[in-house]
């Protein structure tokens, strides 16, 4: 079953989205906030004794789970109430099911469809092989690319819609460093069209730097001793 994704920067009446409301997300108190502090970059480079399809389905296969239960820890807050759009900063996706009808739907249901289709696509033993000696198909790497670019989505409907209730659960830590791990593989491997993720350039071009070292602590003050006896002019007298 083939799933596509539309994405307008209009309501579904036609409106156009209200101005933008301050990214709470930017604020440098939270974006500090880490789960590791080295350079994630080691972590998506391609080992040399990997194959590279065996690599992407790992990371993806890693990252669909860690989104999935991200979004599961604030899912309670994203109702057909409060996220009547699948939004982010001034962009609402739409889904279009298999034969291209646009479909209106809420947030949740949004990532239900996202969540669904990445389960069947890779739980999918002709499409994510796990047996030794089973060849990728050839639609592999444009099926990676769409989990990705569905994946990204739900990333940022976390920050423009729910980072609130994330500070508020004390996660903001673990979804920085899982987005900033996410934007760092797909960039390494060309996944998703920076079009795409540009919404988000702002937060990431902070997170996906390496988070500098902490500071030396300042080295004790010693007290000044008093000059040794043979540190001292001595007068002989005559």
């Amino acid at each position: 079953m083939d799933w596509l994704m539309g994405k307008s920067k209009t309501k579904p009446n036609g409106k156009k989205p209200p101005a933008e409301e301050k990214k709470q997300y930017l604020e440098p108190e939270f974006t500090k906030i880490r789960v590791v502090d080295f350079d994630l970059k080691e972590l998506v480079v391609l080992p040399r004794e990997i194959d590279l399809n065996e690599w992407l389905a790992s990371n993806t296969t890693t990252f669909f789970n860690l989104i999935n239960l991200q979004y599961s820890t604030i899912s309670e807050f994203c109702t057909g109430d409060t996220c009547q759009a699948m939004t982010a900063c001034n962009t609402i996706y739409y889904w279009y099911d298999e034969r291209g009808k646009k479909t209106k739907c809420t947030a949740p249901q949004y990532v239900d469809f996202v969540m669904s289709l990445c389960q069947k696509l890779v739980t999918d033993e002709e499409i994510f092989p796990t047996k030794y000696g089973k060849e990728f198909p050839n639609s592999f790497e444009s099926l990676v690319k769409k989990i990705c670019r569905y994946l990204f989505h739900v990333l940022a409907h976390l920050y423009w819609a729910h980072f609130k209730e994330t500070v508020a659960l004390d996660l903001q830590g673990h979804l920085n460093t899982l987005y900033a791990h996410f934007i760092v593989f797909v960039r390494e491997f060309n996944l998703v069209d920076p079009k795409e993720t540009c919404i988000m350039d702002d937060l990431s071009e902070i997170l996906c730097t390496p988070a500098p070292p902490p500071a030396p602590a300042p080295a004790p003050s010693t007290p000044a001793s008093a000059p040794s006896p043979s540190s001292q002019n001595h007068v002989t007298e005559r």
